[in-house]
């Protein structure tokens, strides 16, 4: 197979991402917390030869326990538990650089890198919302600019500290009765605005040199973040030509910053509703729609949208006299799309609760397999994605239709592999080079 290729990312999300997936017959309402409901999503998703699997995470109780299927494992601990089930696929956790400290994370993604054989990830996220920042003995989330100068210093520690190690500081010469070379140990000792690190890490360098660095904002500081750190973006976009833009705009950051713009992946979202035929995908749909409890849909939006609540009408349109983004605290690009969407297509809070139930604002598309691949090859060959995040709207049903009837259509084109072949760590999965340690001088012919 020769060409380019696509690159596949699995969201797992508990029962599926529409939020009513939990309801139907087919769903197990307490496969959120359920080591084989995971396991048996990871192994449909390697037998689709997907580049990766992806948990979402935050550190407060989402939404309401009436709503859908609330809290989750801690991701870093399931795809610990997942590694020793799965042989070739990636996992990606989300961390938050608001509300750990580098060193503990540091450790935690290295160790996950080193049992799993260089499949780690690492989904960065800055954690938007009051009801986290309460949770860490604070009265509100810092300010939008802020959170993401942490980030920064906070990644900038972390590859300090996967690099305090030298590849070779482990000898083992038991002759000698030389375990290590404590020259190769470069503690950090790091003093900033945010952190104070002084020791070096107490893991060894892992088989990637440090986890796949993964970014999902979209905002103007989240791009600028991306640009700098980030090696594949999730990004959301309704259009294709909102993601053309999106793609040529993060790929012309990603040189200015210095970096070759073919080392950031861009996996747009796509929420795939599946049927034999497009009537069957449809009503697929629809059932979904019809076990959609909008009240809770009201209070989300009022909630996005920093609204006071009581103040969305079911059947009327959005207010005119919404904020712009920059007077936005929380997540900045999600609110800019959901308001677009409802502006753009003129969509009643009802029928914009309907189009977010799926996937939050993420692309879905209910369609044959034949009409979804024709989808994902329009965004990939027309320079508005690398690949996609997929995002089953029910879970493990979605994703076994995705693989088993839309993959072997993209195989067929050329679009995917047929198997894994010979490389190992998910970075060269995502044709990307292991990073170099910073205390290393290349060497030069």
């Amino acid at each position: 197979m020769t060409g380019r290729q696509l690159h596949l990312n699995a969201f797992l999300m508990n029962t599926g991402h529409h939020e009513a997936s939990w309801r139907l017959p087919e769903s197990d309402p307490l496969a959120h917390v359920s080591l084989d409901h995971y396991v048996h999503l990871a192994r449909i998703a390697e037998r689709g030869t997907f580049d990766s699997l992806f948990l979402a995470d935050g550190p407060q109780l989402w939404s309401n326990l009436a709503q859908r299927p609330a809290g989750a494992l801690e991701p870093l601990t399931l795809l610990t538990a997942l590694a020793t089930a799965t042989e070739h696929i990636g996992l990606i956790a989300t961390a938050s650089t608001s509300y750990n400290s580098p060193y503990n994370l540091a450790r935690k993604f290295a160790s996950l890198d080193i049992i799993s054989g260089g499949r780690a990830g690492w989904n960065i996220v800055t954690t938007a919302g009051a009801e986290a920042a309460r949770n860490f003995g604070l009265d509100a989330e810092p300010a939008h600019a802020e959170r993401y100068a942490r980030a920064a210093e906070f990644l900038d520690v972390a590859l300090k500290l996967w690099d305090s190690w030298e590849d070779d500081a482990v000898l083992g010469d038991k002759a000698a009765g030389v375990w290590g070379d404590d020259a190769k140990i470069h503690p950090p000792r790091h003093r900033g605005t945010y952190f104070s690190v002084e020791g070096a890490l107490n893991v060894p360098r892992t088989p990637q040199g440090y986890p796949l660095l993964v970014q999902a904002g979209s905002s103007e500081d989240g791009r600028e973040f991306a640009s700098r750190y980030a090696e594949a973006v999730f990004t959301a976009q309704q259009t294709v030509e909102d993601a053309r833009a999106f793609y040529a705009d993060l790929k012309a950051r990603t040189s200015r910053a210095g970096r070759d713009p073919e080392h950031i992946k861009v996996l747009p979202g796509i929420v795939p509703v599946i049927g034999a035929t497009e009537a069957e995908a449809q009503a697929r749909e629809q059932e979904l729609e019809d076990h959609i409890v909008h009240r809770h849909g009201v209070a989300n939006l009022e909630r996005l949208l920093q609204l006071p609540s009581g103040t969305l009408e079911l059947d009327g349109p959005l207010p005119a006299d919404l904020p712009p983004e920059s007077a936005v605290e929380g997540a900045k690009s999600r609110y800019t799309l959901v308001v677009e969407l409802a502006r753009r297509d003129r969509l009643t809070v009802r029928q914009l609760i309907g189009r977010l139930g799926g996937g939050r604002g993420h692309l879905t598309f209910a369609g044959t397999p034949e009409q979804v691949a024709d989808a994902i090859e329009t965004w990939f060959t027309q320079g508005a994605a690398d690949g996609f995040n997929i995002m089953p709207a029910v879970l493990p049903s979605g994703l076994d239709a995705f693989v088993d009837h839309v993959v072997p259509i993209l195989r067929t084109r050329g679009l995917l592999r047929t198997e894994y072949g010979p490389r190992t760590t998910l970075r060269e999965r995502y044709g990307l080079p292991r990073p170099a340690n910073q205390h290393v001088q290349p060497a030069y012919a």
